[in-house]
């Protein structure tokens, strides 16, 4: 548990600055995340089945392309055009043609890197877009995600009895889960009617915040599941305590792509 303190305030030191400075240097900051975070996804891949390197650098440029795209533009324009997701498709599907080898690249490790590509790229470049837009937004879910998964910690660790998911991920419990999105709730609620807008509906404010957080505990159990296939405990070791990048940011993860649904709605 110590550990895991020290490391989290290491996070805090680093991350502040940029979330604040924004701009190019956010921009930068996150595209450089994305691109540790699809490294994760495609290393808990080769554990079973080695990626070409040739694919591998294509994924990190399509990331780059993707985290970038649309962020010289200080809107709330979450757009991205067919033709970029077409382009996708194609580099990773037809090699499967021209390497003609399955043990080497096969349709499903192609797929595997398609799905890997636009998740990580798209939802990375949607927290930077998020930030462009107002920096008060990506705080709100921001508290959601933290405290959702704090106090789901701590709350499961002083009376979780019940098991959520034990097929997924044996240390969560429903006291925990319930514990971490009421405190979720409360925190984002007080600082949404707070800092971004004080004559919000209160009631439709509580259950969109609450659906957030649900939706980001079930983000952490989808990266979960991804790590029990692959028969992995977390997805790297660069943060201590914590794992890699994706187990730090699966929930806030979901909790953004949610939110982009939401978005004409709050």
């Amino acid at each position: 548990m110590k550990t895991r303190i020290i490391s989290a305030i290491l996070i805090a030191i680093v991350f502040i600055p940029f979330l604040y400075l924004g701009g190019v240097p956010f921009r930068v900051f996150f595209t450089i995340l994305g691109l540790l975070a699809l490294y994760e996804m495609i290393h808990i891949k080769d554990k079973k089945n080695k990626i070409p390197l040739l694919m591998k650098l294509i994924s990190y440029a399509a990331v780059t392309v993707l985290c970038l795209n649309n962020t010289m533009l200080f809107s709330s324009n979450y757009i991205i055009s067919y033709q970029m997701i077409a382009v996708v498709i194609f580099v990773f599907l037809l090699p499967v043609i021209f390497i003609n080898n399955n043990d080497k690249y096969s349709v499903m490790d192609a797929l595997y890197l398609v799905g890997a590509v636009m998740f990580i790229g798209l939802s990375f470049n949607m927290i930077i877009l998020t930030r462009n837009h107002d920096i008060n937004y990506l705080l709100y879910l921001l508290a959601i995600s933290i405290i959702t998964d704090t106090f789901a910690l701590f709350t499961g660790a002083l009376i979780g009895k019940h098991k959520l998911c034990p097929s997924i991920s044996p240390k969560k419990t429903v006291e925990g889960s319930v514990g971490g999105s009421l405190m979720g709730t409360f925190v984002g609620v007080a600082f949404y009617i707070t800092v971004i807008n004080s004559s919000v509906n209160i009631i439709y404010i509580i259950l969109v915040t609450l659906l957030l957080s649900i939706i980001g505990q079930c983000g952490d159990l989808v990266f979960s599941n991804i790590k029990r296939y692959f028969d992995q405990k977390d997805f790297g070791n660069l943060i201590p305590g914590h794992g890699g990048i994706l187990d730090r940011l699966d929930s806030i993860i979901f909790i953004v792509i949610a939110y982009i649904l939401l978005f004409e709605l709050i």
